[in-house]
This record gives C-alpha cells, structure tokens and sequence, in this order.
C-alpha cells in the first residue's frame, strides 16, 4: 500500500439490510435480526473486505411499527462480543445512549468488548431523541437538547477516567512475591459533577487500545461541537457533494480550533449502494424494493419525524409550508432539516419523498454498477467531503456480498483502499494514536505506545 491517503469504510449492518422493504424480499430472512450466526456471517464478509469496521446502531426503545417491519433487534454490545470470537481484525461499533444510560456501567461494558477484541472496539455516543424512550426510564418527556448535550460531556469526560483509572503496567501478576496489580497505580476517579458523581477506579484493568474508539453521529450544531471536542469518527448524512464539503470543513474547523489535529477525526458520511452489474439491473432492484414500501406505514413514519399528523401529508402532495421549524425539533434535528431540504429542493411529492427515503432514512441513495458506486466515493473522498463512508447495504447479505466482491477490487486496483490490514486495533485501522493515561506520571510514560498483548502492557522507552 502506498503513503496516499486512504479510505476509511465501515459496513453498517441492520438485519435484512437499510432499505425498508428489504425484509420483503423473497430471499430475505425475516428473523434475520436476533440470528446471531446472520451477523456473524456478514462481519466475516466485511472482514474478508478488509472494512476498518462494522457499526450497529441502537435505541433504548422499540421504532416503528412491528405490524409493518422487523423492528426487534439485540443489545448490540452483546452482539459484538459474539462477533469477536469469530472475527480476527475487524472493529467493532456499537451505539449506546448517554442519557438512558450511566459512565460506571457502559466505560466497563466498551473496556470488556475492547479486551474480548483484543482492541477493536468503538463507541458509537448518542444522546436519544423522543418522549418514548424517556417514558421507558420513568420519564415523562425527554431532556431538552441541550442538556442532553451537556450531559453527553460529562459523561464522557467520566468514561474517560475510569478507562484510565488502571495505568497501562498496573497489572504485574507477580506469582513469587504473590503481588498480582501494584495498588499505587489504581487509581479512583473522585469525579462530583452536575450530572454525575463517580468514585471508581473501575473493576476492569486499561485494554488493548486504552479508550474505544469514540464515535459520534449527530450534525446539528450541538452536535458538531460534541464532535469537536470528543469525536475519532463521524458519522453523517450527507445528501449532495457540496453540503458534505461544507459539513466536513466545518467540523475538521472546529476540530483545530479547540487544538485537536483534525486527523484525529474521520468524517464518513452514508451511503445506500444499490448495485447492478448494469445501470437497468440495478435501477431495477431499487424499482423493485420501493414498490414494496408500505406507503401508509412510511407516511405515519415520516409524519413522526416532522412533527404533524399524518393526515397533513397527502402521499400526492408536497410538503406543507409551515413545518415546524428546525428551533422547534428537540430530537434529530440536522436529519429534520436535511430531509425537509431534500423535499423542498428536489420538489417531491411526499409519495416521491417516501420512495427517496425507503433506502437510508435520509442517507445518499446511489444506483449504479460497481464502477459507478467506485466512482462518486473517489469523487466525494477526493473533493474534501469525506475521509471514507459508511456503507448501508439496502438488503443483506446480499448487497454486503456485492459491494466486497466487486466494489472493494476497483477501490484497491486505484489505490484507494487497503488489500490487507496492517493493524490489529481499530485505532490503528483508523491511523489514531493511542491515548495516554491521564493518570501516569509524565516521567513513566511519556507518550501514547505500542501495546503488547503478550506482556498486557505498553512498550515505550525510558525517559
């Protein structure tokens, strides 16, 4: 592999695919999401991709509605941990909520996956939007936005602590002397907070990587400055070149701005590749899977987003004119705003919104061949708005199977993107340094190292 710059993907995985009908396919499992063995099939593929990771998203409540679409999905960091004993490099990303959750618990639950994977873990940090998921934690509304975000920091700022709260030699396991960890370099964490108070240390020793890595998924203006200040990885929507250019200088801006080197974070917008070995094949394919949308089910979900009642969004009418505003959205706000701008800027019907929405929920829906599908993530990658992708197959394990059979040889043949890994860790697949204890002094380690698995600890040369 060349020094150029390099692509970044990362397969984002949802039982039958992104597409909302794709669980209509005849060929498609409609159990396909609590099959374990389903999800294990499809990491190895992206494996055999040589993808830097796979990414599940998540929710402390169930979506949508069951009569219409598998919704019923597993706790995805149990997930991961069944996907690392079948997989050997690959990372591995789970999303998980700030506000329904606590720093203790989910700092000990990345640390575990992080040591089952030998260092491959990501967290991807969201902080929920909509009442039901607070009415399912004896709320009766949600936190407003920014305090959501307010809470997002800090607990971030604790998870950081209790990963560091075992320097990288704590551990000596000195049978002879019958030391196991030198007390002196486990450290509580004594965190008081507005939203927190947190004693520690944490009951599971520094991993392979030191922090999972830290993801982030939200594009409103709150948002981009949680990102700035916390994020290794975005991911984004992103539905036209020159939004995605704006939103990826923007970020990497703020990034500088608080003295971060922007890259540290990797911008990867979505992208829904619905692939023919023709342009007619796959027009076809995406033809079929959006005839198969359920139009009144869409509409009550599109409805949901925008905050009206489903009556005021005739299927062959276009959107009203006084939509809420984006101020009055407490939840998902960019992806309000993006989805409002597409309808408006492309004048579609809210039938015609649907159908353009049916493949990635507000994602870059692409039809093509592989060249095709090759070329607009060179032309993206290569113009400024993106460091990779995330790559939503519209159905699995099919659409997965495509992109790496005949996607990934034109990326590699045009020097894009990696033949084989050169890493272990998800940080190095990402080209990120590992993070220094907080808590070591500065004269034992002066400098993010190398991890030794068989030592279990960082090599780095004495001051």
């Amino acid at each position: 592999m060349s020094g150029a710059r390099q692509l970044h993907l990362n397969a984002f995985l949802m039982s039958t695919g992104h597409h909302e009908a794709s669980w209509r396919l005849p060929e498609s499992d409609s159990f396909a999401g609590t099959d374990v063995a389903h999800f294990q099939r499809l990491a190895r593929t992206a494996e055999r991709g040589t993808f830097d990771s796979i990414f599940f998203a998540d929710s402390p409540v169930l979506h949508g509605d069951v009569g219409q679409r598998p919704y019923g999905t597993l706790e995805p960091t149990v997930l991961l941990a069944a996907i690392a004993a079948v997989t050997e490099r690959i990372g591995l990303i789970a999303t998980a909520s700030t506000t329904y959750n606590d720093p203790y618990n989910l700092a000990r639950r990345f640390a575990s996956v992080d040591h089952i994977s030998g260092g491959r873990a990501g967290w991807n940090v969201v902080t929920t939007a909509g009442e039901a998921a607070a009415r399912n934690f004896s709320l009766q509304d949600q936190p407003p936005h920014a305090r959501r975000y307010e809470r997002a920091a800090e607990f971030l700022d604790v998870a950081r602590k209790l990963w560091d709260s075992w320097e990288d030699d704590a551990t000596v396991a000195d049978k002879e002397e019958g030391v196991w960890a030198d007390r002196s370099r486990v450290h509580p964490v004594n965190h008081a907070g507005r939203y927190f108070r947190v004693q520690g240390p944490l009951d599971v020793p520094r991993s392979a990587q030191g922090h999972p890595v830290i993801v982030q998924a939200g594009s409103s203006e709150d948002g981009k400055d949680f990102a700035a200040r916390y994020a290794e990885a975005v991911f984004t929507a992103q539905q036209t070149l020159p939004d995605a250019q704006r939103f990826y200088a923007d970020l990497k801006r703020r990034t500088a701005a608080i003295g971060r080197d922007p890259e540290t974070i990797k911008v990867l917008p979505g992208i829904v590749p619905i692939i023919g070995s023709t342009v007619a094949e796959a027009r076809q394919l995406e033809k079929k899977l959006d005839e198969l949308i359920h139009p009144e089910h869409a509409r009550r979900q599109l409805a949901s987003l925008l905050r009206v009642s489903p009556e005021y969004l005739p299927l062959d009418a276009r959107l009203p004119e006084d939509l809420p505003s984006e101020d009055a959205i407490e939840g998902a706000k960019s992806r309000y705003t993006l989805i409002v701008d597409l309808a408006r800027r492309e004048r579609l019907t809210v039938r015609q919104l649907i159908g353009r929405l049916g493949g990635g929920r507000g994602h870059l829906t692409f039809s093509g061949t592989p060249e095709q599908v090759a070329d607009a993530i060179q032309k993206w990658f290569e113009a400024g708005a993106a460091d990779g992708f995330n790559i939503m197959p519209p159905v699995l394990p099919a659409g997965l199977e495509t992109f790496v059979g005949h996607v990934i040889p034109i990326l590699r043949d045009r020097g894009l993107f990696r033949r084989e890994y050169t890493g272990r860790t998800l940080r190095e697949h990402y080209g990120l340094p590992r993070p220094a204890n907080a808590f070591a002094p500065p004269d034992r380690f002066r400098t993010a190292g190398t991890f030794d698995p068989a030592r279990g600890d960082v090599l780095v040369s004495e001051p």
